[in-house]
């Protein structure tokens, strides 16, 4: 199994990955992931602001916040995003959620193609509370069809540039794959998803039935978001969760 490491005063392990975000988070015995979703998507420091005071009131520290998912006006340049998670950080450092260059915070940040917000925002996020007996629960962070933790995005992308059926499929094939080797991580798999979600501007018809369908993704349906993902050049990008409360936040 893929070493998971358990994040100090939270409630939760989580598997590594890159700086700005982990590959996944996983509630420890004892707790529960709970997802709050905005009604519309606040501002970064808004957001923030919103999701400390939403802790303070659940009776929980700060370092409970596991995982959120980021709308972004349009697509970054590779150094657009690099900057980005810059500012994005400081604050989980601040909180003390970031330690030694450690991210253990999950995470998806999307571009909605309409109506999307003017500036970075948060559209949901989930923390952790104490539910003795909870069943497992797990949030997957977003990756599109390129390998993370390289100096760039672009060299690494899956049929770049091909949006036509055979090449969505091989995108598609990647990042599927990609969601079941962070699944496992937790011991988990799609038949315990609640909820499955799909972010892309293009058209993946053609693979929903043979590729999604055939490895049970759709058992709960899918939510396809007509977004785009956060880097120049990437097409298609999915995330996956097990929670079992969620709520929307006005």
């Amino acid at each position: 199994m893929i070493e998971t490491v358990e994040a100090p005063n939270s409630g939760y392990r989580f598997m590594p990955g890159v700086s700005q975000y982990s590959c996944g988070v996983a509630a420890l015995p004892g707790f529960a992931i709970e997802r709050v979703r905005f009604a519309r998507p606040v501002p970064l420091r808004a957001g923030f602001a919103r999701i400390a005071g939403i802790l303070k009131n659940a009776g929980r520290p700060l370092t409970a916040f596991a995982a959120c998912e980021l709308r972004s006006p349009a697509p970054f340049t590779e150094e657009g995003f690099k900057a980005f998670n810059l500012i994005y950080i400081q604050t989980l450092i601040e909180w003390d959620v970031m330690k030694d260059g450690v991210n253990p915070v999950a995470r998806s940040n999307v571009c909605p193609k309409i109506d999307p917000p003017a500036e970075p925002s948060f559209h949901a996020f989930s923390y952790t509370m104490p539910a003795v007996g909870a069943p497992a629960s797990f949030v997957i962070a977003g990756s599109g069809e390129s390998v993370e933790g390289k100096t760039n995005y672009r060299d690494y992308i899956v049929r770049p540039g091909d949006v036509s059926p055979a090449g969505m499929l091989e995108k598609a094939k990647w990042v599927l794959d990609e969601m079941e080797r962070r699944m496992s991580a937790f011991g988990g798999d799609w038949s315990q998803t609640t909820a499955v979600q799909l972010y892309t501007v293009q058209d993946v018809y053609s693979c929903l039935e043979s590729e999604l369908g055939r490895r049970g993704v759709l058992r709960n349906g899918l939510t396809w978001h007509f977004n785009r993902p956060p880097v120049e050049g990437l097409d298609y990008e999915m995330d996956c969760r097990c929670v079992h409360s969620e709520k929307v936040a006005a």
